[in-house]
C-alpha cells in the first residue's frame, strides 16, 4: 500500500492555487488548498501536513504571521515551511521568514521542477519518518506481546481463572493494537 502525505497550499489568488495544484500533482499526494492564513493555521491543526508551501503577500494574515502561528502550535512545530514570494525578497524579508520558521524561499515566478523537487524532498522525509516510527512501535509491541505469551504461561496465571481472563483481555488489546498497526501500514509483527 502506498502511502501519501498531505501538502498544505496557501495562496489569497484562486489562480495560484491551481498554477500550484498543476505543478504537485505528479507527485499523488494529498494536496490541500486554503486562501488565507486563518484556514492554513486552522489546516494545520486539524490534520498533518509534510510541507507548507505559503504565499507571503496576503491580505489579513500574511505569510510571516501565519508562520509564527503555525509554529506556536505543537502540531505545526515541526512543519517544514517553504515562502513563496512575488515580491523582490529584500534581507531582512528572509530573516523575518526563516525567524517565523521557514526553510526556504522561492520567488515567482519559480521554476515549476524546482519546487516540485524541493517538495519532494519533504514528502520523501515525512514517510520515511512516518514509516521509522511505525516500526518502532512494532517492535515494542512485539515485545508486550512476547511478555504477555510468557505471562499467560506462568502456573498462577493457569491457576486463577481471573487472572487467566485478565491476560486474555489484555492479549485482545494488544491484537487490537496489532491489527491497527498493519492496517497503517508499519507492522511485520
Amino acid at each position: 500500500m502506498s502511502r501519501q502525505a498531505r501538502i498544505l497550499l496557501v495562496d489569497d489568488r484562486p489562480e495560484n492555487l491551481i498554477a500550484l495544484e498543476a505543478i504537485l500533482d505528479p507527485l499523488d499526494q494529498i494536496l490541500v488548498s486554503v486562501q488565507s492564513g486563518e484556514q492554513a493555521v486552522q489546516a494545520v491543526l486539524a490534520d498533518e501536513y509534510a510541507v507548507v508551501l505559503l504565499d507571503i503577500m496576503m491580505p489579513g494574515m500574511d505569510g510571516f504571521e501565519t508562520a509564527t502561528q503555525i509554529k506556536r502550535h505543537a502540531q505545526g512545530r515541526d512543519v517544514p515551511i517553504i515562502f513563496l514570494t512575488a515580491a523582490t525578497m529584500q534581507p531582512e524579508q528572509a530573516f523575518r521568514g526563516y525567524a517565523a520558521g521557514a526553510v526556504d524561499y522561492l520567488a515567482k515566478p519559480f521554476d515549476p521542477w524546482v519546487l516540485k523537487s524541493k517538495v519532494s524532498v519533504f514528502v520523501d522525509l515525512h514517510l520515511k519518518r512516518d514509516v521509522s516510527v511505525l516500526d518502532h512501535l512494532s517492535a515494542g509491541l512485539g515485545a508486550v506481546e512476547e511478555t504477555l505469551a510468557l505471562l499467560r504461561k506462568l502456573p498462577a496465571v493457569l491457576r486463577d481463572a481471573e487472572a487467566a481472563e485478565t491476560a486474555d483481555q489484555l492479549a485482545g488489546r494488544v491484537g487490537r493494537l496489532r491489527e491497527a498497526l498493519e492496517t497503517f501500514g508499519g507492522g511485520t509483527g
